[in-house]
């Protein structure tokens, strides 16, 4: 994960960054006292995760240390030490697309449960799930040649989307991974079927996700 000082629309934040080339998650949060001078520091996947369930186990702030080659994280009487990547994180801002105009609107159980049933069909480990979208209306689809296609509608009543007609494939673990983060609404805002995508929570822009579509 890329952690450094940014500036959001004029906000002084700090922002967590990660990609795997496929996918980019990026998270911000209001910049905590004392860190206007932090560097950008790269910090390795098995640290996040020891993080992670430190952070489960404290209720309180967690102060952060900084040194060129190392991060340290203190909580209660916890103390976490790692090495830092030494490194240069990609140009990820190059990636986030700013014109994505057709914004599909879906409650996050609605969505989330959709997909599952239609992946379900898939014994491939990309699991592609096509959505198909008309004015509110979305259309999962999935298929496979052993057990043929498998389709969830979504109407009016579960869906907002007033673009023109779209079709667009993503796999499935990484749209649930993305829509796992969102309490109650989630929007996408598309440019066309090949395009990345953002995905968010409607309710809350501090976190902004970008995902790349698969053929269908």
């Amino acid at each position: 994960i890329y952690l450094h000082h940014a500036d959001s629309d004029g906000t002084q934040v700090l922002r967590a960054v990660a990609t795997d080339g496929h996918r980019l998650a990026r998270v911000e949060e209001p910049l905590p006292e004392g860190a206007a001078s932090m560097p950008g520091v790269i910090i390795p996947r098995k640290t996040v995760n020891e993080l992670r369930k430190l952070l489960d186990e404290v209720t309180g702030d967690v102060d952060v240390a900084l040194s060129d080659t190392r991060i340290q994280f203190h909580a209660d009487q916890i103390l976490l030490t790692s090495k830092l990547i030494d490194g240069t994180f990609p140009e990820y801002e190059r990636v986030i697309p700013r014109g994505n105009d057709k914004i599909l609107r879906v409650g996050k159980k609605d969505f989330s449960d959709a997909v599952a049933r239609v992946a379900a069909i898939s014994s491939e480990r990309s699991r592609p799930v096509k959505l198909s979208l008309a004015r509110d209306l979305l259309v999962l689809s999935a298929s496979s040649p052993e057990q043929g296609t498998a389709t969830e509608e979504l109407d009016a009543d579960h869906v907002k989307y007033e673009a023109g007609p779209l079709e667009i494939g993503f796999q499935a673990r990484y749209l649930n991974d993305i829509t796992d983060q969102i309490p109650e609404q989630v929007e996408f805002r598309f440019a066309d079927g090949s395009a990345p995508t953002v995905v968010q929570d409607a309710a809350d822009a501090s976190a902004l996700y970008v995902l790349m579509p698969m053929r269908v």
